[in-house]
């Protein structure tokens, strides 16, 4: 089992912001976590990258159970990407130091000594993700996709058995967002990271080979399973509070709407 959450809540201020979940991933899986904003997407993740400890519930992360093991070693075996770890990166970086930096899990290279190897690694994850040219720019001078780009890198490379993707495609203008979205199709095809979870709030954004939904509705889970089964109509609908339609078509989704059902 990659991931396992049982029972799972985190409140904060008397305020319960997520759970109680349960919730698994196995070997093999492409998860979408989807939701509306404040449905508890990113906590969520937050607890499953290790970053966030519950407030009750037990945490499974790669056959250790947080709690019993040290976290900073775990996070060497996950691959995080969000728009939360972007604000720390030092715009100074340039875009091959701050993918080099999550060798030894860290956000600036003044305190681990790097590789001909290991630079070596982030320069051809840079070029497999599309921003190859880009490496001895500093990060502040990219692009928001860019810089999703070159964050996605940094969480490959440590080869990370666990990816996590939070909303990578958020901000990006339409042309940024498909080339995204055909990359990361490309990555969920690849056989390893060995899971892959991908937190969005739009269908549109969903790659062609992710298998699994889960739907969160402040906090709580409306839908967990295969794709064709979660990401539906009623489901969302009741997610969003509105009448929503949606269709897939080649592997790609589209949501709207639906006036007449309301």
């Amino acid at each position: 089992m990659i991931l396992r959450l049982s029972g799972v809540s985190v409140r904060r201020g008397g305020r319960t912001l997520l759970g109680p979940i349960d919730w698994s991933i196995g070997p093999g899986d492409r998860w979408v976590v989807f939701g509306p904003n404040g449905s508890g997407k990113t906590t969520l993740v937050h607890v499953a990258s290790t970053y966030l400890w519950p407030t009750s519930g037990t945490v499974e992360v790669l056959g250790e159970t947080i709690g019993r093991v040290d976290a900073r070693e775990l996070r060497r075996r996950v691959g995080y990407a969000g728009a939360g770890l972007e604000a720390a990166i030092d715009p100074g970086l340039t875009a091959l130091d701050v993918v080099v930096t999550a060798r030894h899990a860290a956000l600036g290279p003044w305190w681990h000594t790097y590789s001909d190897a290991d630079r070596a690694r982030a320069r051809d994850l840079l070029t497999a993700i599309g921003v190859g040219d880009l490496a001895e720019r500093t990060f502040g001078q990219l692009s928001t996709g860019e810089r999703r780009r070159v964050q996605i890198a940094r969480a490959l490379m440590p080869a990370p058995e666990l990816l996590i993707l939070d909303e990578p495609g958020a901000s990006l203008d339409l042309g940024a967002r498909e080339a995204l979205v055909r990359d990361l199709g490309g990555l969920a095809a690849a056989p390893t990271p060995r899971a892959i979870v991908l937190v969005t709030h739009h269908v549109e954004e969903i790659p062609a080979g992710f298998g699994h939904g889960l739907v969160l509705s402040a906090g709580r889970v409306v839908a967990a399973g295969p794709i064709d089964d979660t990401l539906t109509g009623p489901v969302i609908s009741e997610a969003f509070g509105l009448p929503i339609s949606v269709e897939r078509t080649n592997g790609r989704f589209r949501a709207w709407m639906d006036e007449g059902r309301g």
